[in-house]
């Protein structure tokens, strides 16, 4: 069976189950739930691979809410297709993880639809926690994307784009203790701890003039006292730190420490501080691989925006980074809303539920499902995949060398909520 026949029939797969895929989107649109606790989400999607009867391991990797499905001709590639759901605090589905979920949901079953025809093997994971604590890093520890040709996914966005342009991430979480007072009668007998984070946040206001185009640092007072009228004897903050890689991410997060020291510096207060396990890699886009999605998108109607054009600093950053310095990888993205509608805002998450969101869905299922055939049958392809990745294979093993010089990722519980992290944006 020639290939364009195949991509034609997962695409009438994916047309055929419209309304199954819609539905769900709908419900875990309609339910957010946060990072580790996306328990509806993964109820739901994992009852939808066992109602057409493939296997699938819950809880999977040492994860409640991660999962796994594995079916098809072992002889040929093998090729992950991922779904994300969780969602964000107070906004929902601003991120649109909704359409992840079941763009990847639909690719992963129009493929088995295949049965016998399917020339090679396809790896569904139900990967949670990209918002924070870095599911798939957890999982690719566990093994998740051992033995892997080639790994994909989708991202809702107001533009097409061929790719994600990512930075690497930490994530850091600070407490300042001081010694609570009258603030009246006696304020000389404590030691303000919201004093500490203020001077730390300035401080780090500061730095931020300083700092290179590709790098971002912010962050939210996660604790500021009790009352008014008593020094506050605790406080904390949480920010994130992003740089262009993990190499220059270790250096800017050695200037924004010394701001934290600061704090504690200036008004006598103990410092608690604590960087996140998990940081997040920068993207490396398999390209032979996105030019073979861009051709499958475009032919359903997608136009994609220049690479070149995408202005200077316009990064976010995905736990997906780490998996594609172990695996050819890419993660392009759809649009859902107007160019004008910025993501990780609430207006966003609205568009995740509307027309253009569910177009999404069945567009980013079709055009995954043949861009893994497309790995499958493609030998030559294959061969550009592999050899693009290999040739900057030293920089990925230094990459992960690096994210696991300091962290204790690999022997921390995997249920713990100790990982850090961030989102798509």
């Amino acid at each position: 069976m020639s290939l364009e026949t195949l991509k034609r029939d997962v695409a009438s797969a994916v047309d055929a189950m419209a309304a199954e895929l819609l539905a769900l989107s709908h419900a875990i649109h309609d339910e957010p739930e946060l990072a580790l606790e996306e328990v509806k989400a993964a109820a739901r999607l994992t009852g939808a691979v066992e109602a057409n009867d493939l296997p699938v391991q819950r809880e999977a990797f040492g994860l409640t809410t991660a999962y796994v499905s594995e079916f098809g001709n072992s002889i040929g590639p093998t090729v992950a297709i991922l779904s994300e759901y969780d969602a964000l605090p107070g906004i929902g589905h601003a991120c649109g993880h909704n359409i992840i979920a079941t763009s990847g949901l639909g690719a992963a079953l129009a493929l088995a639809k295949l049965g016998a025809k399917l020339p090679g093997r396809v790896r569904y994971l139900g990967t949670p926690a990209e918002e924070r604590f870095g599911g798939k890093e957890l999982i690719a520890l566990a093994g998740g994307f051992d033995g892997l040709d080639a790994a994909m996914m989708m991202h809702p966005s107001n533009l097409d784009l061929v790719t994600m342009p990512c930075i690497a991430i930490s994530e850091v979480e600070v407490t300042y203790y001081g010694r609570a007072a009258h603030a009246a009668a006696m304020p000389y007998r404590g030691l303000n701890a919201l004093d500490a984070v203020v001077t730390a946040y300035q401080t780090i206001a500061q730095l931020r003039q300083h700092i290179k185009q590709s790098e971002r640092i912010h962050g939210i007072i996660t604790d500021g006292g009790l009352a008014a009228n008593i020094v506050p004897e605790k406080a904390g903050c949480r920010f994130y730190v992003r740089a262009a890689d993990i190499h220059e991410l270790a250096k800017l997060k050695t200037r924004v420490q010394a701001c934290f020291e600061a704090g504690a510096l200036a008004t006598g207060c103990r410092l608690e501080l604590k960087w996140g396990n998990t940081d997040y890699l920068d993207l490396k886009t398999s390209w032979p691989m996105a030019g073979a999605f861009e051709r499958n998108a475009g032919a359903l109607g997608r136009e994609f925006f220049p690479v070149k054009d995408i202005p200077p600093g316009f990064a976010g950053s995905t736990d997906m980074g780490n998996v594609s310095h172990r695996v050819p990888s890419i993660h392009p993205m759809f649009a859902v809303a107007p160019a004008g509608v910025i993501i990780h805002n609430a207006e966003f998450a609205k568009w995740a539920a509307s027309e253009k969101g569910d177009a999404a869905v069945l567009d980013g299922a079709k055009a995954l499902a043949q861009t893994a055939l497309d790995l499958m049958c493609d030998a030559p392809l294959r061969e550009r995949v592999k050899a693009d990745f290999d040739s900057t294979r030293e920089i990925s093993e230094r990459a992960l060398a690096k994210l696991h010089e300091h962290s204790p990722a690999a022997q921390a519980d995997a249920h713990g909520h100790s990982h850090a992290g961030c989102g798509c944006a």
